[in-house]
């Protein structure tokens, strides 16, 4: 007589036939590239606390390093020890984007050996310095007639949709896996900028 096939013969043969589903492997983030890291702009600010002549010198000052207009910037409020009136122009500051911030940036650092001190850095990444001479800048060479002026430089960095969340039409949120830390950003300036982080 036959034997009939029982029931743990027939999941055996059926776990044999039909293969194993393995699980997808992660995304890494490195090769994902809504989540690699970018300079989204470069804010490079001179204030002279005063108009007039200070003010002009460091407009031109500003105009030749990064080859862009400056915007004048007004006081917000009254100061009398400093002779400061409100809606005074006293600054004035440039925004650099893409390829011109990504150079711009290069050839600054030197001017700070190419040292950043991580308390420069905020907790999404953005990072502040400030230079003392503008002619320590590679490539600038003093003026008399315009003197030396120091200057503060703000980075911001980004991933790619940020700008999601800051457009005036159909704004909305994104995820915090999309938001940049303190970590990656100090590993984005040392692999790509080249700066070194003390």
């Amino acid at each position: 007589m036959k034997r009939l096939p029982t029931d743990s013969t027939q999941r055996k043969k059926t776990e044999k036939e039909s293969p194993k589903k393995t699980a997808p492997k992660p995304t890494k983030p490195d090769k994902n590239p809504m989540l690699t890291p970018k300079i989204r702009k470069v804010t490079v600010n001179i204030c002279v606390g005063k108009s007039g002549a200070p003010l002009e010198k460091a407009i031109t000052v500003l105009k030749d390093l990064t080859n862009q207009k400056p915007v004048r910037l007004k006081a917000k409020k009254t100061i009398r020890n400093f002779d400061i009136r409100k809606g005074e122009s006293i600054a004035c500051k440039v925004t650099l984007r893409k390829k011109k911030a990504h150079e711009f940036l290069t050839k600054v650092l030197q001017a700070t050996d190419g040292r950043l001190p991580q308390r420069h850095f905020d907790q999404f990444g953005n990072f502040s310095f400030g230079v003392k001479e503008h002619i320590e800048i590679p490539g600038t060479k003093y003026v008399p007639e315009l003197g030396i002026f120091g200057m503060d430089v703000s980075v911001t960095l980004s991933r790619a949709g940020y700008r999601v969340k800051e457009r005036k039409r159909a704004r909305s949120k994104i995820g915090s896996r999309q938001c940049l830390t303190l970590n990656e950003a100090v590993a984005f300036v040392k692999n790509e900028i080249g700066a070194e982080v003390i």
